[in-house]
């Protein structure tokens, strides 16, 4: 939990960016990995960075908290995502913006209708109740 919200933070600090919103905390076990369980939430961003350059920033945030990238889905200290970046939809070698993932995980889901509860509908809740999820509290405490 640490990590996730001293990430938190460091996402507060980038470059021409403000936190606009963090949702609580969730756990869930891993999702397509082994492992302790996941330490999940969504932070939304006002940010002057491009889509590119945030993901950098993502990377280089990852870095810092010790994930190295050995191979795919390897364990990792840190997973940044970059879920939504406006109405952009970008499909480039490095970078698929909406995420291709996030509509099948609860992990994301979850805390991203906390953050911003009219892109997330009732229904697509429902595709992933499945999914085993956990609220643990806010992300600065509790």
């Amino acid at each position: 939990m640490a990590t996730v919200r001293e990430a938190m933070r460091w996402l507060a600090n980038l470059p021409g960016t403000a936190v606009h919103a963090a949702s609580s905390l969730y756990r869930t076990a891993p999702w397509e990995a082994s492992g302790p369980d996941f330490i999940n939430a969504v932070v939304a961003l006002d940010t002057q960075l491009t889509a590119p350059d945030l993901l950098a920033c993502l990377h280089a945030l990852e870095a810092r908290a010790g994930r190295e990238r050995p191979y795919l889905n390897a364990p990792r200290t840190l997973d940044l995502d970059l879920l939504l970046y406006g109405t952009a939809r970008i499909d480039s070698a490095s970078l698929t913006v909406p995420h291709p993932r996030m509509w099948q995980r609860a992990f994301v889901l979850a805390p991203l209708a906390e953050v911003a509860p009219d892109l997330v509908t009732v229904e697509a809740l429902q595709v992933v109740a499945g999914q085993g999820v956990e609220r643990m509290g806010e992300a600065t405490g509790s």
